[in-house]
């Protein structure tokens, strides 16, 4: 039996991939902060499988305690997923964000190395790698131009994971992943923020939603098939390689507004509030994805349609609102 070791399991990509690697035989390992064990709301996304599961507290930017974890788990695959993963652009908490999401990868590369050479390690990368790119859609091959610090916290891991692959051997890749969404996204992306709105509306007629640029362009694909991807990756039967995930498809804030409202019968112009205070600078050349790599070399595309998620994403909320669920 395959043993597999997710940092950051409690995550929403985390928890869709622990349940497929469940389906798949795997004993599966996973990381959480000592702060989630002790608020089992934290735990949420992962609480139908937390008895088949291994839980271990786990401070990811502490070399020690990363280390003592590898070598007693020992892992055949490693998912690094756990980071500080809201973008900002403010560079408020930038040496935070550095800390957790550059050091932890190091970290877990360098402790692999020492005592499990043979694991394979993903690395969850971003679309912000390509920040304000020059073209689109960005490829394999696009140049990278961060623009935040969380971006540049994933630049830096993308290249130490390619180091340790080139210099040492390691079966390590990075898998860029653009936008993924589900109802186990957290509330402050834009996405959960309006269908917890909505749920909130329905329940409350004078809410008010308050956003930035409805206008911005996303390429949104289903963290359930997003996660598939990353298993693919580490199982690619052509060894380590590096893959853009994503749909290729745009879609605006508008979009995801006009789908979501339209499921409770009401006009998203009736409930929203343009707040400046959250835009971000004009993106000329928007973040498109084109994923024709990982399509035709290991077979992955996207299933869910942006439609069927946005529709998921309300009634969920709608149903956490009225204490279904």
């Amino acid at each position: 039996m395959k043993k597999a070791l997710i940092t950051g399991i409690n995550s929403q990509d985390g928890s869709y991939l622990a349940e497929l690697l469940l389906e798949k035989g795997y004993e599966v390992h996973g990381t959480v902060r000592r702060s989630s064990i002790e608020n089992a709301n934290k735990l949420s996304n992962i609480k139908s499988i937390l008895d088949k599961i291994q839980i271990h507290t786990c401070y990811i930017d502490d070399h020690l305690s990363i280390y003592k974890l590898i070598s007693i788990i020992k892992p055949d695959e490693c998912y690094h997923l756990a980071a500080s993963s809201f973008v900002s652009y403010s560079f408020d908490d930038e040496i935070s964000t550095i800390s957790t999401n550059f050091n932890s990868t190091q970290y877990l590369l360098s402790s692999i190395k020492e005592l499990v050479p043979n694991c394979k390690f993903y690395f969850a990368g971003s679309s912000e790698l390509f920040g304000k790119a020059d073209v689109f859609p960005q490829n394999e091959e696009t140049r990278f131009n961060p623009r935040s610090i969380y971006g540049i916290s994933k630049l830096a891991s993308y290249y130490v994971v390619k180091n340790y692959r080139e210099a040492y051997g390691l079966y390590a890749c990075t898998g860029i992943t653009y936008n993924h969404e589900s109802p186990r996204r957290s509330p402050h992306f834009v996405t959960r923020k309006i269908t917890s709105g909505i749920a909130k509306i329905k329940s409350q007629k004078d809410y008010k939603l308050e956003l930035g640029n409805i206008d911005a362009i996303r390429d949104w694909g289903y963290a359930g098939d997003y996660v598939e991807a990353m298993w693919r990756i580490l199982n690619n039967p052509s060894g380590p390689k590096d893959y853009v995930v994503a749909t290729g498809i745009p879609h605006t804030v508008k979009d995801f507004l006009k789908i979501a409202f339209s499921l409770v019968n009401l006009d998203y112009k009736d409930f929203i509030v343009i707040n400046e205070n959250y835009y971000r600078s004009p993106e000329k050349i928007p973040l498109l994805g084109d994923a024709t790599c990982i399509r035709n070399e290991l077979n992955w595309k996207p299933k869910k349609e942006f439609d069927e998620i946005v529709k998921e994403m309300v009634l969920n909320d709608i149903m956490i609102s009225k204490g279904e669920i």
